[in-house]
Formats: structure tokens, sequence, C-alpha cells
């Protein structure tokens, strides 16, 4: 079993009966929906899921495990979800995989919010991977160019030589930071630039970080 999947497997653990479970999206996060379906189908758990992007919800809808919306869940009582860097203060850069706005509305709903990585993603200061921004695609050239006044270098995310279109059809700019020492003044200072949707810093959101190590072994934060 590799890091991720340690990782995942102990985050689903944690779900009991009865439970409204956010279901993340990524590499790591698919490992939690693989093992929750797993337990739909062989303990017959009884839980609704609401799922942070349309692959997640296809996905877990295709292992039979209960789906639900927004017009049914209010609040969820845990998220498993990935992250692409985490620091020892348990804050975090989300969106390598392109749900970062929907990640985050599911954060603000959840009573218990667990982070799953492998050892790489444990960061001592965030910013070594480029910070996802959602932005609208009316102006995003000037929406650039703000964010590139703050001492970022921004890159417009491609996929098949195409502009990356998000589920919410707004585009992506990922932005070298090099480093991120205070995590909230800058997810603060990005989202009051007009034309940003979302950036991908999830600050004091994690209640639990899970870390898969490649010797086998599993390490817990808890804030």
């Amino acid at each position: 079993m590799n890091a991720k999947q340690l990782a995942a497997e102990a985050a689903v653990a944690l779900i009991q009966d009865g439970m409204k479970v956010g279901l993340g999206t990524g590499s790591t996060a698919y490992f939690a929906i693989q093992k929750i379906g797993q337990r739909v189908q062989q303990e017959g758990l009884q839980i609704t899921c609401i799922a942070t992007s349309i692959s997640s919800e296809e996905l877990a809808t295709s292992l039979k495990i209960p789906m639900a919306g927004f017009d049914a869940l209010e609040r969820l009582d845990i998220t498993i979800d990935g992250a692409d860097e985490a620091d020892h203060q348990l804050q975090l850069i989300k969106g390598g995989g392109g749900a970062l706005l929907r990640e985050k509305i599911i954060a603000y709903i959840t009573d218990h919010y667990v982070t799953i990585v492998d050892e790489s993603k444990y960061v001592a200061t965030l910013g070594k991977f480029h910070l996802p921004v959602e932005v609208v695609p009316f102006g995003w050239q000037r929406t650039f160019d703000h964010i590139k006044a703050l001492g970022a270098t921004p890159y417009l995310r491609e996929k098949d030589k195409a502009p990356y279109k998000t589920d919410n059809g707004n585009l992506i700019l990922d932005c070298d930071f090099k480093t991120i020492p205070d995590p909230e003044t800058l997810q603060t200072t990005l989202n009051l630039i007009p034309g940003v949707v979302e950036c991908g810093l999830f600050v004091n959101k994690t209640q639990t970080l899970i870390i898969g190590n490649n010797d086998g072994t599993i390490q817990t934060h808890a804030r």
C-alpha cells in the first residue's frame, strides 16, 4: 500500500454510520472514495455524501455511495480531502486538481475537516507548490497583473494546449510566490482582487492532518 492510500484509509476509519460526508478531489482523495465505497458495500455503512468535483461525484456514484445536494445537506460531519502542501501549523495549499472553489465551499460547512497527504507534501513553509487562484475569464489578464504586482509569477493553467476550465467555467492562475510565510494575510489580499473567485490557501480549516509515510507508518497531527 502506498503512502497516499495509507493516509486515506486511516481517515476513512473515522467515518461512522449516519454521518454526512464531504468527498475530496485528487489522487489522494481518490483512495479515500474507493475505501468509502468498499465500506458501503461490504459493511452496509449508512452515510450521505456530497462531492467537491464532478469527477469525484461520478466516481462515488459508480461505487454506489449515497449522494445528496446542498438542498438536503446544510452541514457535514466530516470531509476527507488531500492537499498539495500542508505546513506545520496545518495551513494548506490546495487546487492542484482544479477544484479549489468547491473544496472551500465544502470546507466551510464541515465540522471535522481531515486532510490526507503523503510525507512529500508536509513542509515547514508553504509556497514551493505554485498557489492556484481561480479567476473569472472576463479581464483575467488584468487580474494576472494585480497578482504579479504582489511579487508572484503567475502562469495561466492549460490543458491540451488550451486554457484549463474549472467545473465552474473559470480559469486558474498558478502563482509562484517562492515562499508564503503568512498564508492568512495573503489569502485576504488575493480574495480582495476583482476577478479573483477564490485562492487555494486553506487557513485554519484543518482539524486533523494524516500523513502517510513511505516506510508504511502514519503520523497524525491535530489542531
